[in-house]
């Protein structure tokens, strides 16, 4: 999972890129980059860390020009620990091309056999998106055949990769002299926006890296759409896909995107409040609300889940647990007792609000359940008298592909195992989920007109319709592995989104 952004202006555009990447940092901290175009000659800089790490004062003067792309880093494919697999990529013919991309190409190890079988093109990465991009340079130079480029070139090779990638993707390119490519997959699993300012038109991963840098949200790009900006900043588009169908992913709803974001057409926050209503129905029907004292969220995405559940059920809504922003990620430190002595130094609770008490916590999604657990060991230490769990997402029993650094499928707590199984595996007194349609309903009647969303790490349904048993087998083979099997990587393999 990646945050993207790219910018043409008729003025310097280094800073509002940093500034939108500090706003989509919650996307990725595991590296950033940025890249500008003056001239025809591309300026870049990229690091592993975090955007105020990355780029010093001297980084930023040495990225001049008035067009430009960034992206924030989270890896699920490739190597996570190679600098050189941080972005943009970059490729010099046709035209000279740099690109960033989010999501997750789900036939990379075919393409990358006829890239160098029959297109004669190297990759040097093990990152599907030096795949991409080198995919995009062949269609480019087999649409231009060394002429001028227009727009309808760059939409012919748009509509030729995606007749040849599956999987997810959206991309921000530079194109040397030109201007900037923006594009998504046919289905429209991950998130891309666009908007306006004063002189520059931006494409974005979310609408706050938009809004947050002063400029006017426009409208989502649409699945397999191509928007390319030229260096007037004039606006052509086109639609490069037979038959797209908009499917985005609801694990943005759930947890990875900004509350204050718009996404598709459906606000986060909202989507997050209705995820509580429906889940407030689901505890009535499990714990009587008598037998609750008091709803407290687990920081931070669960909070208006949380809020709302505690309205309808008329109980009191209490902060039980204070997050300490300043401690790294737990789930790479050697060690189960490391990691848990971790999760304590970075949520600690507010003993008053437990002893004594029924409490029941409510959490975004529960993914391998060794953090959970400790959670709830942590209310019975601070007193409290039963702890119940709920959860706004429903069981997390399939692997992502698309983009999302999901465990496999032995991993998953909920994999293959019933609801009382899992609760005994937490310790929690009663175990409460989303239920999976209540979940898609509760967030499709914001926007009626989706086709629907993919949920497939929730019901198993993959939206590409192209996903197999040995497809899901070889890319968890390849998969990121940055952390253990016992570690929960749902909350601290990311930063929040509401701490970006």
């Amino acid at each position: 999972m990646c945050g993207i952004i790219g910018v043409v202006s008729n003025a310097p555009v280094n800073q509002l890129i940093y500034d939108g990447l500090l706003l989509l940092q919650h996307r990725g901290q595991d590296a950033a980059g940025i890249a500008t175009q003056d001239g025809r000659k591309f300026y870049m800089h990229k690091a592993k860390g975090m955007v105020r790490d990355v780029f010093r004062t001297r980084n930023m003067r040495a990225l001049p020009g008035n067009v430009g792309m960034g992206q924030v880093r989270y890896p699920t494919a490739g190597n996570a620990h190679s600098e050189e697999e941080a972005q943009p990529f970059y490729v010099n013919a046709p035209f000279g091309l740099v690109m960033s991309h989010n999501g997750n190409l789900t036939n990379a190890t075919e393409l990358k056999a006829e890239l160098f079988n029959s297109d004669h093109r190297h990759i040097n990465t093990d990152s599907d998106s030096e795949v991409l991009l080198n995919v995009l340079a062949h269609e480019l130079e087999h649409t231009t055949r060394g002429l001028a480029l227009m727009p309808s070139d760059v939409f012919e090779a748009v509509r030729g990769v995606n007749r040849r990638i599956k999987g997810s993707y959206a991309v921000v390119v530079l194109i040397a002299g030109h201007g900037l490519l923006a594009f998504r997959d046919p289905f429209g699993i991950r998130p891309l926006c666009m908007g306006h300012g004063d002189g520059h038109v931006a494409v974005a991963s979310e609408s706050v890296a938009l809004e947050g840098s002063g400029m006017v949200f426009d409208r989502d790009i649409q699945p397999g759409e191509a928007v390319f900006i030229d260096l007037t900043g004039k606006v052509h588009a086109a639609i490069c896909a037979d038959n797209p169908i908009h499917s985005p992913c609801m694990f943005e709803y759930v947890y990875l995107a900004r509350p204050d974001s718009v996404l598709d057409g459906i606000s986060v926050y909202q989507a997050r409040l209705n995820m509580g209503e429906t889940l407030a129905k689901r505890v009535i029907s499990t714990v009587p609300p008598d037998q609750i004292d008091v709803v407290i969220p687990i920081p931070e995405s669960s909070r208006p889940s949380a809020m709302q559940l505690a309205q309808l059920l008329g109980l009191p809504y209490r902060e039980g647990f204070v997050k300490n922003r300043y401690v790294g990620r737990t789930f790479i430190m050697p060690g189960q007792g490391v990691r848990k002595k971790s999760v304590r130094q970075k949520l600690n609770v507010i003993a008053s609000e437990f002893k004594g008490r029924n409490v029941l916590l409510v959490d975004d999604s529960i993914v391998r359940g060794t953090t959970s657990r400790e959670i709830v060991q942590m209310a019975r230490d601070a007193g409290a008298s039963k702890v119940y769990m709920a959860s706004a997402a429903p069981p997390v029993r399939f692997p992502n592909v698309y983009g999302i650094d999901m465990p496999t499928s032995a991993e998953l707590v909920a994999h293959g195992r019933t609801v009382e199984e899992i609760r005994q595996i937490i310790g929690c007194d009663a175990l409460i989920y989303q239920d999976v349609d209540a979940m898609k309903q509760a967030v499709h009647a914001l926007n009626p007109a989706l086709n629907g969303f993919d949920a497939s790490c929730f019901d198993g349904v993959y939206c590409t319709g192209d996903i197999t048993p040995a497809d899901i087998e070889r890319l968890n083979s390849k998969r990121v592995n940055t952390a253990e099997p016992t570690e929960d990587t749902s909350r601290l393999a990311l930063p929040n989104a509401q701490e970006a």
